[in-house]
């Protein structure tokens, strides 16, 4: 059985719950508190020393530690639905696409909040070492999730789906970092009419409750 070490309330395991309920994947859950820094205990540090969620146990046993080792993993051992493209040109637009979406969206929110965010003092980056707060990079991760919004808007505005004609994880990144943007008071407005659209055909899907 495979097992997911979680966190209900971070976006990068949330990636993962929606992948594994897409392709409808039995599992076990682990819930690790890292409000209260369960991520940093000795216990958490053997599973995954680099202290961090998602973390996965596969069904042979392999510990798997981040996202793409995660998402390249599930896709062999589970191929459909395919969500990481059939063809080389689709695998291709998808892996660019997904990568972007974390660079300019995920990497942008995270930047904005660790920087700024009172309970994260000194935790500006994740994984064992402790990272001064730059004031400076909270206020670009800003500037950077408002241009996220106006991109992505440009993308959707004659498409269904972020990278190909089908739904793949690039959609599921996008979903996890537009939902991310709230906790630094950003979301779609009136001036992105496809990015809104968009949002709300991805939430006819049972998978993007989780």
């Amino acid at each position: 059985m495979i097992t997911l070490y979680d966190c209900a309330t971070a976006p990068s395991p949330r990636r993962v719950r929606i992948l594994l309920a897409e392709k409808g994947i039995s599992h076990e859950t682990v819930q690790v508190d890292l409000r209260n820094s369960e991520q940093l205990s000795v216990a958490y540090q053997q599973i995954n020393p680099q202290c961090t969620v998602p973390a996965l146990r596969t069904g042979e046993g392999a510990m798997l530690t981040d996202n793409a080792a995660i998402t390249a993993y599930l896709e062999a051992r589970y191929p459909e639905p395919p969500l990481l493209g059939t063809t080389p040109d689709e695998k291709a637009e998808i892996a660019s696409w997904n990568w972007r979406v974390e660079f300019e969206g995920l990497l942008a929110v995270a930047e904005a909040l660790r920087n700024s965010a009172p309970a994260m003092a000194n935790r500006a980056l994740p994984g064992q070492m402790n990272y001064p707060q730059i004031p400076e990079l909270a206020q670009r991760g800003l500037v950077r999730v408002q241009q996220f919004l106006v991109m992505l808007n440009e993308r959707l505005s004659d498409r269904d789906f972020i990278a190909t004609d089908r739904f793949s994880v690039a959609d599921i990144t996008a979903v996890v970092a537009l939902d991310f943007a709230r906790v630094v008071r950003i979301k779609p407005g009136e001036q992105h009419p496809h990015l809104q659209r968009w949002r709300a055909a991805m939430a006819q899907r049972p998978s993007m409750s989780l």
